[in-house]
């Protein structure tokens, strides 16, 4: 009995090591069942280049307004979204420049905002250094081989918060275009589960919950 306990105890040791370095690393595997699986698809040239043009350019995402209405309201969405977001990103600064991101990256992609925190929620529970078991990465679960398709093949820029933000971002922007406006569709495309309801399904209960 006494050996068997021990056997088990062995057995447990890599389980309980490996739970330490993830925890002190901070690259965690996400934490639900629907962490991104994009799958790598044949593009036409048009729609890699599209792709490529639409990462490349990286300024800081502080969005301009003429009209002080679309300010107003702008800083509205941004006070109460900060409000609900505080417990899962406690960090002032790092939860505005979060919001601001979301806010100018999606608006960029001619996506709702809310949208993208609900996909962001189901993603990868806006923890930056997700890493699911198929190794999709930060807030949005990218796929690293996105980077060699659009990218400069730098897989370590996807840990970037305006890089990650921005290529999921224009990932689903695609996505849409390519279903035609069907955002059921287009959200199974991309999790790799296209025609499947569980992931759309989550997302939209989600962005939901985020308007």
């Amino acid at each position: 009995m006494k050996a068997g306990r021990e056997r088990r105890r062995w057995w447990a040791r890599p389980l309980r090591w490996w739970h330490t370095i993830a925890f002190a690393t901070g690259v965690l595997c996400a934490p639900f069942g629907f962490a991104g699986n994009q799958k790598e698809e044949a593009l036409a040239d048009s729609v890699r280049v599209a792709l490529s043009t639409a990462i490349l350019d990286a300024r800081p995402p502080k969005p301009a307004f003429v009209n002080p209405a679309d300010q107003a309201r702008y800083d509205a969405w941004v006070a109460d979204m900060s409000g609900r977001l505080k417990r899962k990103l406690p960090d002032e600064q790092h939860r505005r420049e979060f919001l601001e991101t979301v806010w100018y990256e999606a608006r960029r992609a001619g996506l709702e905002p809310s949208l993208v925190l609900g996909l962001i929620q189901v993603e990868s529970a806006y923890r930056k250094y997700a890493v699911s078991i198929v190794g999709a990465r930060g807030y949005m679960q990218v796929m690293p081989f996105w980077t060699n398709v659009i990218g400069d093949s730098d897989r370590r820029k996807l840990f970037n918060m305006q890089t990650n933000l921005r290529y999921g971002c224009a990932i689903l922007r695609m996505y849409v275009d390519m279903e035609r406006g069907d955002l059921f569709l287009a959200l199974g495309r991309y999790n790799g589960s296209r025609g499947k309801p569980a992931y759309p399904n989550a997302v939209l209960k989600a962005w939901n919950n985020w308007r």
